[in-house]
């Protein structure tokens, strides 16, 4: 863990409301609706600001922007630094120190009682703190996995008993299923946060760490070394794509889905994909394989709501924040239920949820259950690094998986960044 107090800036300016600074009505900038499909997810977000709407004078309203925008692009640093940053937004532990460090997050523990705050899980709110106070309410925990598709197993004449459990395992059976039309197995190429997050259990897993001392022995290590390899050699062998369909490897309808590959990493979000764009499509989910000597572990992910201290109304924002997420009564629960099982497959970040989802029987799906039972027990956080540390590591992720460089160099190169910037770092706790 590092930091203290002070850190330099990292967003030019910083304020103002997405309309130019309107105390009666918010912006909420989000990937999810209103969006042109009008899916039940985009209804949900809809609902959820007309329910408030309808109850109170400060109005809110939705600003949609398509995922590959809002992950890959810089729509909404660029309107920070303009300083018509939006009112509240979707923040990923990933990019939390960006928006902490630059003075922009709203404390929400003024409008949380203590009962809302132990109803997140255990954890779940560690990354979304600073001194103890909390600056974003999550929706969500998004464990990453492998999905396989029945149907190339079958093909290549592949069994359960052939599902990898290790990293050569996972690319001798990738390059059983590769063929003329598919390939065998798909990570994220395209660089951002996202590709970041996906890399990281790997990293992990080899007992590696952006940040030395924060959970491994730092990232000029043979682990970190290794774990890039094998990413590496995933498309130097071409049992992997160099650029996934649709909108990223996130996507599973687009990729595993339409049979582009035969296994795909992505995470818990991709069953309700799956149920909505490919329902008769056979699939399996595994952990992430091991590699030889390494510990399990996953990224369990999720996107928080969080409010722009320097908006038109904070203060309105945090509420809205505090209710739409942190409300324990019984439309409260059941609006965090609907998201978490019904529009959306995840797990709940808090207890009374994942309670009533279990009792309504939201779990009993068989993927659902790998999930519960082998993905999850053993995942860490989405770890919170500043735009720089996530910069070298994603340089080197980019360098070794599509550049072909050696990945040792790669590593060494991305922990001399690190290095130096550590040094003169006084920002809020990574983690």
């Amino acid at each position: 863990m590092l930091g203290s107090a002070v850190a330099a800036p990292l967003l030019s300016a910083c304020g103002g409301g997405g309309t130019g600074g309107n105390a009666k009505e918010l912006t909420f900038w989000n990937f999810y609706g209103p969006n042109p499909q009008a899916d039940a997810q985009s209804k949900w977000f809809t609902d959820l600001v007309a329910a408030w709407n309808a109850n109170n004078e400060v109005k809110v309203k939705l600003h949609y922007l398509p995922v590959s925008e809002y992950l890959a692009g810089t729509a909404l640093q660029t309107a920070f630094s303009a300083g018509q940053g939006p009112d509240i937004f979707l923040l990923s532990p990933g990019d939390f120190l960006r928006y902490h460090n630059g003075g922009v997050l709203t404390d929400l523990t003024p409008h949380l009682k203590p009962d809302q705050i132990a109803d997140f899980d255990g954890g779940v709110l560690d990354t979304r703190k600073v001194d103890d106070k909390v600056y974003g309410l999550p929706m969500e925990r998004e464990p990453l996995a492998m999905f396989y598709s029945v149907e190339a197993f079958e093909q290549a004449k592949l069994s359960e008993g052939d599902i990898p459990k290790t990293w050569d395992q996972l690319l001798d059976v990738a390059a059983k299923l590769t063929g003329k039309d598919r390939f065998g197995l798909l990570f994220e190429t395209i660089p951002g946060y996202y590709q970041n997050f996906t890399w990281y259990p790997f990293m992990w897993m080899a007992g590696g760490s952006a940040v030395p001392g924060n959970g491994g022995a730092g990232f000029d290590v043979p682990g970190v070394h290794a774990a890039l390899k094998l990413w590496q050699d995933a498309i130097t062998t071409k049992v992997a794509p160099r650029k996934p369909q649709g909108d990223g490897a996130g996507n599973g309808p687009a990729n595993l889905g339409s049979g582009f590959v035969a296994m795909q990493q992505t995470g818990i979000w991709a069953v309700s994909q799956m149920e909505q764009s490919k329902k008769d499509f056979k699939y399996g989910v595994f952990p992430l394989p091991v590699p030889d000597g390494g510990t399990y572990t996953t990224d369990l992910g999720g996107w928080a709501f969080v409010a722009n201290a320097k908006g038109a109304n904070p203060e309105a924002a945090a509420k809205f924040i505090a209710w739409a997420l942190g409300a324990t009564d019984k439309e409260g629960v059941e609006r965090g239920r609907q998201w978490n099982t019904v529009v959306k497959t995840n797990l709940p970040a808090r207890r009374s949820v994942q309670e009533a989802a279990t009792s309504a029987g939201a779990f009993d799906k068989p993927v659902l259950k790998v999930f519960l039972d082998q993905v999850v027990p053993g995942g860490r956080g989405e770890p919170r690094y500043t735009p720089e540390v996530y910069k070298a590591v994603s340089d080197a992720l980019q360098a070794v998986q599509l550049g072909g460089a050696n990945p040792a160099q790669a590593a060494a190169d991305a922990a001399a960044k690190i290095d130096t910037f550590l040094k003169g770092y006084k920002g809020a706790a990574m983690l």
